[in-house]
């Protein structure tokens, strides 16, 4: 990687970066004491200076603001009154928390989207179906927004079940899918089962999926594939937190880029909390330079990834590196279970489990025995398998073989395992 090619960059993010402390400073009272304390402001003489001085902000500080100054905590540099925009977390880990949003600033994550829509080559003919309910996540809305605002037919899907959902990909002549992994998988599944008449006159070409890793994970992706003939899946990232953070790039499949004009990001060792090398793994930090009316600094996401620089045309012409994460999100810190001293992350199971074909659904039950975290993986094979202990045989030599460990596998009857919509929770701990 040239230096030269990160200059630009970095000047841009130095200049935001800057603006952005000399507003925090004033008017933000969760981060006024930590930015006098720590020396800094509008004149900060570089990102590094930034990292050095600065503490990192948790989503368990956010929890503890909102506890002290219900409901929307003290980090808002606005009066109440100009914000118009509500979103809250999907409470995976913990309570929902509640953000808002100035016009600005929603704006500001409607041109993130664009940068997505474009990697993903959505053109302006593209009618994009969302396939999501509604609710007050984030991320449905800013994508169906920037959908709108780009010109794009956007047809929400809230409300629908799967067959209704197909029905109106067919119809409308939808060319473009947004949904989470998961559900591509269950649309898909509920789609081969309509046979020949259902895949005709249906126009999916692109499904742009978040919210989960499957999107970067080799067998789900290709799995997803499998099920819409025709169609690629496009992969990106982002928080309700911070925004839309991330666009896989054009040309290297399941290697994430991080739009580096509305975000600072750091890659860290969890446990030095300093900066890994490229090529290394660590967890995604975030400053947000755009979204600024509720900004967050040096915001731990909990993502793992793998540090790396890709080459990217830039729209001024001009080739620059920038930064990537190879093999998009690796899975999440907080979700990595050890057993019997073997790192485990979920997304490495899934892994696994989307490479047989006859492996429908699964569950994944995490307890504790004598202190040690045991896991159990419960496999749902698909309608008509004749053998199905069989094959609960063939998955767990399949996870011996990539985790050197012994997982118990069993089988479940079909249709006893949930479906999901939205994020999925096939890890259950006992």
């Amino acid at each position: 990687m040239a230096a030269e090619n990160r200059e630009a960059i970095e000047a841009l993010q130095l200049d935001l970066l800057r603006r952005l402390l000399g507003t925090v400073r004033v008017s933000s009272a969760f981060y006024r004491e930590s930015l006098e304390q720590a020396g800094l402001d509008e004149d900060v003489a570089s990102l590094e200076e930034f990292v050095v001085r600065m503490p990192l902000t948790t989503k368990g500080d956010l929890a503890r603001d909102r506890e002290a100054h219900p409901p929307y905590g003290s980090n808002l540099v606005y009066p109440l009154e100009k914000y118009s925009r509500f979103s809250q977390s999907s409470g995976t880990t913990r309570d929902p928390l509640a953000f808002l949003d100035t016009h600005d600033s929603w704006s500001a994550m409607l041109d993130c989207w664009d940068r997505i829509y474009d990697a993903a080559g959505v053109g302006a003919d593209d009618a994009i179906f969302f396939a999501f309910s509604f609710g007050p996540f984030l991320g449905f809305w800013t994508a169906y927004e920037a959908a709108t605002r780009r010109g794009n037919l956007a047809i929400p899907g809230g409300g629908m079940g799967s067959e209704a959902r197909l029905d109106a990909l067919r119809r409308y002549g939808a060319s473009v899918l947004c949904c989470t992994p998961t559900y591509a998988l269950r649309l898909g599944e509920v789609l081969r089962g309509q046979g020949d008449a259902g895949r005709k006159n249906l126009a999916v070409r692109r499904i742009i999926v978040a919210g989960e890793a499957g999107g970067s994970i080799p067998e789900t992706r290709r799995k997803i594939e499998e099920l819409w003939p025709g169609a690629r899946v496009f992969d990106h990232h982002g928080m309700t937190e911070v925004g839309p953070v991330t666009y896989e790039h054009p040309r290297e499949a399941m290697t994430l880029c991080v739009m580096e004009e509305a975000y600072f990001a750091e890659v860290i060792d969890p446990e030095t909390e300093k900066e890994v090398a490229a090529g290394e793994r660590g967890e995604l930090v975030l400053t947000t330079l755009t979204r600024t009316a509720a900004p967050l600094l040096r915001y731990r996401t909990g993502d793992f990834v793998c540090k790396s620089y890709s080459r990217e045309d830039t729209t001024d012409g001009v080739a620059r590196d920038v930064l990537a994460f190879a093999g998009g999100i690796l899975g999440r810190v907080d979700e990595m279970v050890v057993v019997r001293g073997v790192n485990i992350y979920p997304s490495a199971v899934e892994d696994v489990l989307r490479g047989f074909e006859d492996v429908l659904e699964y569950q994944v039950v995490e307890s504790t025995r004598d202190a040690m975290a045991e896991l159990e993986i419960i496999i749902e094979p698909v309608e008509g398998v004749p053998d199905p202990g069989a094959l609960a045989e063939r998955v767990a030599k399949a996870s011996h073989k990539a985790f050197s460990l012994r997982i118990p596998v069993r089988a479940a009857a079909p249709g006893s395992l949930p479906r999901f919509e939205f994020k999925s929770q096939r890890w259950v701990k006992e």
